[in-house]
């Protein structure tokens, strides 16, 4: 049969190297990813044998950012991600700025131009965003205050990245680059792209939001799984390609807007769930797609150069990103979440740096020390986010270092002088104020029970205390927050956050300052919930559980039967 089998080929060879070697990364005790981007090498030009279409292993890559960014943009609102923008907006661009100069600093060390300086150290400042959702999906911290701050992180660079891309062509020739120089106008090109952007956000906001959920419920109508599946898929690919082509924007910000958008109806959670094997199967391909772009002659070629971009890439940004967390007085914690999701660089640092080549910008060495460094910082991320915990514990167990991170200064870390002290005598400390913290929150007021909030988001917290409530900011998992809650004099501890990373810690302490306390927790699987209650953790809730018993009790007292006791 004489036709082209590129991307069956491609596909086979793909997944039939991926699956034993990353089950073998697995046994090793390495992320799995380590086996995906070996892989990539073994089926890519730089090693004998076979090889793989590398632009069709790339494209189908970009597929796999879209659905995962879709996927992403279902959990989050329009809310969420304004919640975190005081400090995701003007830390992104600083983190970005630290970079950028740090790469711009070691290229002229090596000679280059300051035009090759320009697209090295940017290219080595954007993280990868399959890399990090990946990751704290993995984690359960994706819907967690960290996550949602990691997730508007990278959304900024994400339009940042754009703008850089639109503005590099007509400046490549004032740069020094081959193309010479263009008579377009700088401003007008800076006028029509972000008047592109902001088009397609209003756009979006306006219209997507209404449009887009009225359509998925239209085709749940007609009970046929294959067309609700379809149509989640073409939301997320054809939103992501038109919005690229009619906006110039990014496939990953378009799919992550049509997701956010579709959120918005009440089959997202169907939508997320039918797209989620895709999203896993292409998520691979991208990483095969970046062992296929490496090269590992250059290992030997420029070993100290290499080291120098690892550094820049995994200490660099992840140290500016601690520092200016930090520095906006949210905890160690999230500070260290966020700088462990940035400390490596992924698909925009290639269209980058390719698009500097292609205009005489960047040499190509430095376009390989980009994939050099993007391979072994993605590698060694999930090591970077494991030493998290260790190095937290390390911090509290050296007062002089933890005294550095404490904030007595921040008047959001503990309660105002002015607050009732009769509202802090057998209160409730409701720990996290998101979508189920809120709901709970506002059953309390009503019913005029007092509560004291305990949230991360300090926008969320000075929001509260303007509307009269009880909170402090900071992470329940340190006692220092839970004691300016009061819970010593606590009737209740309810956990309503997402992130159950720390909810051993916060009972331990509750339980350590006040026996009698009553805890109840919020829970996602039922592995986690049966452990807890073995621990004694309380009242432990589940979602998908207490929906059923929730529906099964209104079908009962329709029916006149006695409703059922929650176990």
């Amino acid at each position: 049969m004489d036709h082209s089998v590129a991307l069956i080929s491609t596909l086979a060879a793909a997944f039939g190297l991926a699956l034993p070697l990353g089950f073998l990364a697995v046994r090793m005790k390495l992320p799995a990813l380590v086996g995906y981007l070996v892989a990539g090498i073994v089926v890519g030009p730089a090693t004998p044998g076979f090889v793989a279409d590398l632009g069709l292993a790339r494209q189908l890559a970009e597929v796999g950012v879209m659905l995962l960014m879709f996927g992403v943009g279902l959990h989050l609102s329009v809310e969420d991600l304004l919640q975190v923008r005081r400090i995701a907006l003007p830390g992104a661009i600083v983190q970005i700025g630290v970079a950028s100069a740090l790469g711009m600093a070691m290229a002229a060390l090596w000679g280059w131009t300051m035009g090759a300086g320009i697209v090295f150290g940017l290219s080595l400042s954007v993280a990868s965003t399959v890399v990090v959702l990946k990751t704290l999906e993995a984690r359960g911290v994706l819907e967690s205050v960290n996550g949602r701050i990691a997730v508007g992180w990278l959304v900024v660079q994400d339009v940042v990245m754009v703008i850089v891309l639109v503005l590099l062509p007509p400046l490549s020739g004032w740069l020094g680059g081959t193309a010479g120089k263009t008579d377009q106008n700088l401003g007008y090109t800076l006028l029509i792209t972000f008047s592109q952007v902001a088009l397609f956000v209003v756009l979006m906001l306006v219209v997507g939001r209404r449009v887009f959920p009225w359509i998925l419920w239209q085709v749940a109508r007609t009970n046929s799984r294959e067309l609700f599946t379809l149509s989640v898929v073409a939301a997320a690919v054809g939103i992501a390609y038109g919005s690229a082509q009619l906006f110039g924007v990014s496939f990953a910000l378009g799919a992550f807007f049509a997701g956010m958008m579709l959120s918005e109806s009440h089959l997202s959670q169907r939508a997320a769930e039918e797209s989620l094997p895709l999203r896993d199967a292409f998520s691979v391909l991208f990483f095969v797609s970046v062992g296929m772009l490496f090269d590992p002659g250059v290992l030997l070629r420029e070993p100290m150069h290499v080291l120098g971009v690892v550094a820049i890439i995994v200490f660099g940004n992840a140290l500016a990103a601690f520092i200016i967390v930090i520095a906006f007085r949210y905890p160690l914690n999230t500070a260290l979440t966020v700088a462990a999701s940035l400390a490596q660089i992924g698909e925009f640092s290639f269209i980058l740096a390719g698009l500097g080549v292609a205009h005489g910008l960047l040499p190509p060495e430095g376009q390989s020390l980009v994939l050099a460094g993007a391979l072994i910082s993605i590698a060694l991320n999930p090591l970077v986010f494991g030493a998290i915990e260790p190095l937290q514990k390390w911090i509290r167990s050296h007062s002089d270092v933890a005294r550095a991170f404490e904030r007595r200064d921040d008047p959001l870390a503990e309660l105002p002088m002015t607050t009732d002290q009769r509202r802090l005598t057998g209160q409730v400390v409701l720990v996290g104020y998101g979508r189920v913290g809120r709901r709970i929150g506002e059953a309390l007021a009503a019913r005029g029970i007092h509560f004291v909030v305990a949230e991360q988001n300090r926008e969320v917290v000075e929001r509260l205390r303007a509307a009269g409530v009880a909170a402090v900011s900071g992470n329940a998992g340190e006692p220092a927050v839970l004691i300016q809650a009061h819970i010593a004099k606590a009737s209740m501890l309810v956990i309503a956050t997402p992130d159950t990373f720390h909810v051993r810690r916060m009972i331990e302490t509750a339980r350590a300052l006040n026996p009698d306390i009553a805890t109840v927790v919020r829970t996602h699987s039922e592995e986690e919930a049966e452990l807890l209650r073995r621990e004694n953790a309380g009242t432990v809730f589940m979602g998908e559980h207490e929906l059923a018993l929730g529906m099964t009790r209104h079908v009962l007292e329709q029916l006149g039967s006695e409703a059922p006791a929650r176990t």
